[in-house]
C-alpha cells in the first residue's frame, strides 16, 4: 500500500513539473560605484516576447535630479572611471536619441529620476534590445549610470556628464 500511494504522489509530481513553463530568458547586473561615487544598485532584464523588461533600483544619486543611463559597447567596468565600457550600446548605427524614439542607439535607457532620498527605480519594456543571443543581445554589455541627465540630442552622449556606477549585464 505504501509503494502505490508513493508511485502516486510521484506521479503528482511528474506530471505538475512538466506543466511548469520555462522561465523566460533573464540577465541581470550589480551597479557599483566608480571611483569618488557613492552610486550603487541592481538591474534585471527578461526577456518578454519581442520585448526585454528593464527593472532598475539605483541609491546614492543626487536627490531630485535626473542622470542618463545607458546600456554600453563593453562589459568591462575595470578601469574605475568606467570609460572602460566604451561608448553606447549601437549594433544598428543609429544616432542617440530618446528611449521612445524608433531611432535611437539600443543602449539608450530611460533617464532615472531620484527623489528626495537620492534613488531611482525604473520599470519599463524596451524593443530594440534582447537577452537571448544575437546582435541586439544585451549580455556582456555594460551598464551605465551618468552624473547628469541625458539631453537626447547631443551625439553620440546625450551630454549626460561622468560615469558614477557601472555593471556589467550576465545572463541568469
Amino acid at each position: 500500500m505504501k509503494s502505490a500511494i508513493a508511485a502516486a504522489i510521484a506521479a503528482v509530481f511528474l506530471v505538475a513539473c512538466e506543466t511548469v513553463p520555462d522561465a523566460p530568458p533573464r540577465a541581470t547586473a550589480e551597479l557599483k560605484p566608480t571611483k569618488g561615487s557613492k552610486t550603487f544598485g541592481e538591474a534585471t532584464f527578461e526577456q518578454v516576447g519581442n520585448k526585454v523588461r528593464v527593472i532598475v533600483f539605483v541609491q546614492g544619486l543626487q536627490p531630485d535630479r535626473e542622470h542618463g543611463f545607458h546600456i554600453h559597447e563593453v562589459g568591462d567596468c575595470s578601469s574605475g572611471d568606467g570609460m572602460s565600457t566604451k561608448g553606447h550600446f549601437n549594433p544598428f548605427g543609429k544616432p542617440h536619441g530618446h528611449f521612445h524614439s524608433g531611432e535611437r542607439h539600443a543602449g539608450d535607457l530611460p533617464a532615472l529620476k531620484a527623489g528626495k532620498n537620492g534613488r531611482a527605480k525604473v520599470d519599463v519594456e524596451m524593443d530594440i534590445i534582447t537577452v537571448t543571443p544575437g546582435p541586439a543581445s544585451v549580455v556582456g554589455r555594460g551598464l551605465i549610470v551618468h552624473a547628469d541627465p541625458d539631453d537626447y540630442k547631443t551625439q553620440p552622449t546625450g551630454n549626460a556628464g561622468a560615469r558614477i556606477a557601472c555593471g556589467v549585464i550576465q545572463a541568469g
